[in-house]
């Protein structure tokens, strides 16, 4: 097994979705590069995520995983030929350690495909992946999913190095500012990420509604209401509910590609969002002045929210104050609804980014 002063040549760390697990893992990398700085270090994530990942200064190249295209293989001779190439290509790269940081039997293969000496990931890893492991490691004392993780790093032998900063990647700043960011150049802008996949991870449009006139009617700022291609007409319905100066907020759902996104998200003195992916870039992107609140409902922040940022987290009660499932879709909007959007403005007043309050 590779250690601090066995020095591996090539690295791959495997984590291709969701985005905003792959957001959250950029401690990894950093933590792999401070113990090995003149290693390779490649990432292997799904091709729509790319951005979130490309920019790092510590990452060497990234594997891009065309899922959606591979998932036709067994339909597609020509497509079946495609994948074996691909995985061909993961042997080719002689990689001296794999990192399997998602542990379901997709990443599992790609980690066996790669034919590395030291393959590691999570003994307790889903859907059988854990066959595919040379190190197989006990997670169960981590609570958090940073936490679990940097419990694999460990067992690389490489030192955990908690920087979860993200970094725009160049093309995709650039396309920022002179698209949809020229209409806000230098005016304060904050974004709200009002969707979820999940109906029982979602603040009901009502409570949306009454925090973004709160937030226009305190200051000048722009609110940029984010989402993706498939909730365009969702958050087009928020924003027409808001009935705000037309000027000043602009629905960006299924308009930006994710680094573009993330350019957005930069561009902002607060982001304010449901359970999910914009919160992580949100947290990633910190270190660039920006403040974020965290709206969760269902889903344990102790586990999946922000790492370390408890004090940006408003939290809904749960039933008895007992874990719920989030998929279970009876709960519908039932517990988020129970955030007053009070409690919401205290947060972002306590986090310092009301209005007038300059961040660094």
């Amino acid at each position: 097994m590779p250690t601090a002063t066995d020095q591996p040549g090539r690295i791959l760390l495997i984590k291709p979705s969701a985005l905003g697990d792959v957001c959250r893992t950029a401690p990894v990398l950093a933590s792999l590069a401070r113990s090995w700085p003149e290693a390779r270090i490649d990432w292997l994530v799904h091709e729509d995520f790319v951005d979130a990942v490309s920019g790092h200064p510590n990452l060497s190249a990234v594997v891009p995983f065309p899922r959606r295209r591979f998932g036709r293989w067994m339909r597609s001779p020509s497509v079946a030929r495609e994948l074996l190439e691909w995985t061909r290509g993961l042997r080719a790269a002689k990689y001296d350690l794999v990192l399997d940081c998602q542990g379901l039997s997709r990443s599992g293969f790609m980690t066996r495909a790669t034919g590395a000496a030291h393959r590691i990931g999570d003994r307790r890893a889903r859907e059988l992946s854990w066959l595919a492991y040379t190190q197989r490691v006990e997670t169960s004392g981590a609570v958090h999913e940073v936490d679990r993780m940097f419990m694999l790093v460990r067992a690389c032998g490489a030192e955990v190095v908690p920087d979860m900063r993200l970094h725009v990647p160049d093309a995709a700043a650039t396309s920022w500012r002179t698209g949809h960011g020229a209409v806000i150049a230098g005016t304060p802008a904050v974004a709200l990420a009002t969707t979820s996949r999940w109906a029982s991870k979602a603040w009901p449009q009502a409570q949306w509604v009454e925090l973004a006139r709160h937030l226009l009617a305190d200051g000048p700022e722009h609110l940029l209401l984010l989402g993706a291609p498939s909730e365009r007409a969702e958050v087009e319905a928020l924003r027409a509910a808001i009935d705000g100066p037309s000027d000043r907020v602009h629905n960006l759902a299924g308009r930006t590609s994710v680094g573009e996104m993330m350019a957005a998200i930069e561009s902002c003195r607060l982001v304010v969002s449901n359970d999910s992916a914009a919160l992580h870039m949100a947290v990633g992107l910190a270190h660039r002045g920006v403040r974020c609140v965290g709206l969760f409902g269902p889903t344990d922040p102790a586990k999946v929210g922000p790492y370390r940022m408890d004090d940006v987290v408003v939290r809904a009660p749960l039933p008895d104050n007992q874990p719920v499932n989030y998929r279970d879709r009876s709960l519908g909007d039932s517990i988020m609804r129970t955030i007053a959007v009070a409690d919401v403005l205290e947060k972002i007043e306590s986090v310092g980014a009301s209005p007038g309050i300059d961040t660094p």
